[in-house]
């Protein structure tokens, strides 16, 4: 891609796991509510392309999104037990201000990062653990309806739903990814479930890079490595994006360790 790439949140783990993936790929604009430690910040984005604002703010996410080609957008409060009047402001009206600037900035791509956590319902009692095993083949696929397990899953799946709409309304290209359980050195440690949904930070600074490349109208795909162990179907992800992962939860033991021969 040609033109700048504006990553909003880029302080947070998904934005950091991006520019730490590709972050020498692209020429990049910085956004975050907070200023990025040196550390945190490939060494040739320039001090003109951070900007420190609140995503809320039209204006200066508007000002961040001249010029770019394509528009990541992480940021919003993701702590999963967030009232209400924090998702609100920061995931859903922050998610609205985003998409209608990236309008006004004449922006055609747009990949939202939306979670797990808008489908957390569907691990329903008699499902589970079942679902989270290997010899289960019950799949989410991105077709489902939203079935959020608490209010910032509300907000991720009104981003979706928000993507849709400026997709069809305005012709942006929307790609929303529902983000399993990143961790970047292991598994989680928990049993089953973290195995089923763990995301290596290779993978998803692999899956963002192919949501700038490849050509999609509108999609929902999930964002896990190819575990062996999966609830959510990584088919439409690999069709559309191109997404190959090359990380697996089994390759490692319950402890976090990698089994012999595996390389994490």
């Amino acid at each position: 891609m040609s033109k700048p790439v504006l990553l909003t949140g880029a302080g947070g783990r998904v934005g950091q796991a991006i520019l730490r993936g590709i972050g020498t790929e692209y020429d990049w604009r910085l956004l975050d509510r907070e200023p990025l430690a040196a550390e945190r910040v490939p060494d040739d984005v320039a001090d003109s392309d951070r900007y420190v604002a609140d995503v809320t703010d039209f204006d200066s996410v508007r000002e961040a999104m001249d010029g770019v080609g394509a528009v990541i957008h992480l940021a919003g409060d993701p702590r999963t037990d967030a009232p209400w009047d924090s998702v609100l402001r920061n995931n859903i009206d922050g998610t609205r201000t985003v998409l209608e600037a990236a309008v006004d900035a004449g922006v055609d791509r747009v990949a939202f990062a939306s979670s797990n956590h808008a489908v957390g319902h569907y691990e329903t009692d008699d499902r589970t653990p079942g679902m989270y095993r290997s010899d289960d083949d019950y799949r989410l696929d991105g077709t489902e309806f939203p079935r959020p397990s608490n209010l910032y899953g509300v907000s991720k799946a009104t981003g979706e739903v928000l993507g849709r709409y400026y997709h069809d309304e305005f012709g942006i290209a929307v790609v929303c990814v529902r983000i399993g359980n990143l961790t970047q050195d292991h598994p989680p440690r928990e049993y089953e479930r973290g195995q089923a949904m763990w995301l290596s930070h290779r993978d998803c600074a692999h899956l963002f890079d192919r949501c700038l490349h490849a050509e999609f109208d509108f999609e929902i795909v999930y964002g896990i490595s190819d575990n062996d162990r999966k609830y959510y179907s990584l088919e439409r992800a690999r069709e559309v994006l191109g997404y190959d992962p090359q990380d697996n939860s089994a390759e490692y033991t319950f402890q976090g360790e990698p089994r012999d021969g595996g390389d994490g």
